[in-house]
Order: C-alpha cells, then sequence, then structure tokens
C-alpha cells in the first residue's frame, strides 16, 4: 500500500508540475494545426525542451508498473531508454513547428536560440529576440540537461518504488540526496527560464550574474555525480566515490565547453583581475576551472558522506 500511494502521488506531483508546460505545448499544437505555422506574438516561451521533457516523465512513470511486470530488475535502465526516446521523439517534433515574425520564418529551435542568447537587459532595450543561425551547441545544451532531468526524476521515483515495494531500504540515502540536488537544479533551471541570471548582454557580467551562473554549473555536476553514486552506492571506493567526483566535473567541462562554442570562443568574466581572465592557452579563466573542480570535489564529499555515515 506505501509503494502504491508513493508511485501514484509522485506520478500526480510530476503531472501537476508539468501543468505549464503541457498548457504551452497544446496551444502551440492547435495554432500550428490551425494555421501551420506560430505567429511570433503567439510563441509560448521555453515550450522546448521543458514540454517535451514533461511529455517524457508523464508517459515513463506511468508505464513503470508495467515495466516491472515485465522486466523487474532491468526497469531502471528500460525505463530510462524509454523516457529518452520519448523526449528526443517529441522534441524533434516540437522542433519542425515554423515561427514566423513579419518576413522571417524560421524554424522553432533557431526562435528558442534567439531567445536565450537576448537577455532580458536586451531584450527590453531592442524590443525583440535577436535573430540568430541555429547553433548546434544551443541544442546540445538543452538536450544534456533535459536528458539528466529526465534520468533523475526517473531514478528518484523507481529508487524510493523500489525500496517500498521491497522493504529495503538500503539506498535510501543517496535517493534522498538525489531528490534534493535535482529539484535544486531544476528550480535553478526555472530562475534561468524566467532571468537569464540577469545577465547584461555582455561578457563582464555582475557578481549575482556570476555567483547564479557558478551555482548552476556546479550543481548541474553534481546532479549527475549524485546518479552516478547512487548506482554504484555501497561499491569499492573507486565506484561509489571517485568515478561519480570525476563524472560530476566532466559534466560540468562539457557545459563549459557547450557555452564556449554557443558564445563565439569566449565564456562570460564573473568579475575584474587576473583570476577571472582567460588563460593564456585556453579561454578557461583560474575562476572557471575551480567551478569544474569543486563540482567534483563536492560530489566526493557528499558520496563519502553517504557511504561512511557516522555511526
Amino acid at each position: 500500500m506505501k509503494y502504491r500511494n508513493f508511485y501514484l502521488l509522485s506520478l500526480l506531483a510530476v503531472v501537476l508540475a508539468s501543468v505549464y508546460p503541457l498548457y504551452m505545448g497544446v496551444v502551440t499544437m492547435g495554432s500550428y494545426l490551425e494555421n501551420g505555422y506560430i505567429d511570433a506574438a503567439n510563441y509560448q516561451k521555453y515550450i522546448i525542451p521543458y514540454t517535451p521533457i514533461c511529455i517524457a516523465l508523464i508517459a515513463s512513470i506511468a508505464l513503470m508498473p508495467l515495466i516491472f511486470k515485465l522486466f523487474r530488475r532491468h526497469t531502471l535502465p528500460i525505463i530510462s531508454f524509454i523516457g529518452t526516446v520519448l523526449f528526443f521523439v517529441s522534441e524533434f517534433g516540437f522542433e519542425q513547428i515554423k515561427v514566423i515574425e513579419g518576413y522571417e520564418v524560421m524554424p522553432l529551435e533557431s526562435w528558442q536560440l534567439s531567445l536565450c542568447m537576448a537577455t532580458p537587459e536586451v531584450l527590453r532595450s531592442i524590443g525583440e529576440p535577436i535573430y540568430a543561425a541555429n547553433n548546434p551547441a544551443f541544442k546540445i545544451h538543452f538536450y544534456i540537461i533535459a536528458i539528466v532531468i529526465i534520468l533523475a526524476v526517473l531514478n528518484v521515483i523507481y529508487g524510493f518504488s523500489k525500496m517500498l515495494r521491497e522493504q529495503d531500504f538500503g539506498k535510501k540515502r543517496p535517493l534522498i540526496a538525489q531528490a534534493v540536488s535535482v529539484v535544486i537544479f531544476i528550480g535553478l533551471c526555472i530562475l534561468a527560464c524566467f532571468t537569464a541570471f540577469y545577465r547584461n548582454g555582455t561578457i563582464n557580467i555582475s557578481t549575482l550574474s556570476a555567483i547564479l551562473m557558478s551555482v548552476f554549473f556546479i550543481i548541474f555536476g553534481i546532479t549527475v555525480g549524485i546518479y552516478c553514486g547512487s548506482i554504484f552506492y555501497g561499491k569499492t571506493k573507486l565506484l561509489s566515490k571517485i568515478i561519480p567526483a570525476i563524472t560530476a566535473s566532466f559534466t560540468t567541462l562539457i557545459m563549459y565547453i557547450g557555452e564556449l562554442v554557443l558564445m563565439g570562443g569566449v565564456l562570460f568574466k564573473y568579475g575584474n583581475g587576473f583570476f577571472f581572465e582567460p588563460i593564456e592557452a585556453i579561454q578557461f579563466s583560474a575562476a572557471d576551472i575551480i567551478i569544474i573542480l569543486l563540482s567534483g570535489v563536492i560530489t566526493y564529499i557528499i558520496m563519502q558522506l553517504l557511504n561512511n555515515p557516522r555511526k
């Protein structure tokens, strides 16, 4: 009964959290089916990747009991694969929609890119998004973020469901840590959607913007690291602590590289002075390198505490 209640409440919570993204999807599809395109004035911001994420999560969680009956111990990898496939199918479908602004016609993905590149301050100054050619780095950013959210949420819901069903609470600690990290990460993603972390349209950003961006990169890496650590929880030090820490730093590095490509070979500067200046051989500053390493160090500390609780 506890398992069933948790599963139903989890599904309900995901559905409720998805109301607005699903609403955006319905409005967009309605306009597209009626006109064959979306007018820029009626474009629902950030429909990609958040509507496809919600579709993938709801469908995957709804299928979870059936997948468990059919595959038992292989449920998590199979349901994770299904969620990933559903996301990409939905995402690619939405990306084919055309957005029209005056005489300009562009794919929805390019319009979304323009919104990401144009910060709120820039939008206020020019009154409309910057038209930008499609950049694969933009899509890679969104794809990675989406997959991490899907995998982490499914890991938490399946993990707690399995724990309650089998009354085996051995993985309770890493699952709680994963739930906390993914909730914080999703919250930061939502904040970024509405504020673009208060970037000012220039490479030199404010202290507040620098702090928010740094926290976002670190939490992103930690979320992936804890996901890896929860899979290998209780195993050897290499698997349960070192590998998750390396994975966390590598994930943060990948996001930095994506940002570097998206920004045309430069990165946002978090401040003034030597510590924030790009190192000669690379575009990363000492601050950037510390952020990358910090996500791994914090992940290692978290996994150390989870695997070796105080008696």
